[in-house]
């Protein structure tokens, strides 16, 4: 099973912030059933994207300043970033299959 990088609120808005390398954050609730099944989707993804791609996961209900700056709906979410950070993060809330996970996180990222 992938492991993804936890991150806290601070850590998050530091990584959204700094330019640098591209970055894909799941966020997620605990007892979220479809965000279970999200994270499945993502692990199996993870290994067919870049291994320096950095992939971290994070509770909403513990990132109020993001979820409100970014206006994060619903989870599950998908926040993945350009290395330019230009556009700020787009992010996905509908994930049907790996393809389709995979088709955007490469698109963003690349």
């Amino acid at each position: 099973m992938k492991t993804f990088k936890q991150m806290n609120e601070q850590e998050l808005a530091l990584a959204l912030e700094q330019p640098g390398e591209p970055l894909v954050v799941f966020l997620h609730t605990p007892l979220c059933g479809t965000c279970k099944a999200a994270r499945r989707m993502l692990e199996v993804a993870a290994h067919l994207l870049p291994p320096g791609l950095l992939i971290a996961e994070a509770n909403v209900n513990m990132l109020p300043g993001i979820v409100s700056r970014y206006r994060i709906s619903s989870v599950p979410a998908l926040m993945v970033c350009r290395a330019d950070q230009t556009g700020g993060p787009e992010i996905l809330y509908s994930m049907g299959s790996v393809e389709q996970m995979l088709d955007y996180i490469r698109r963003v990222a690349s």
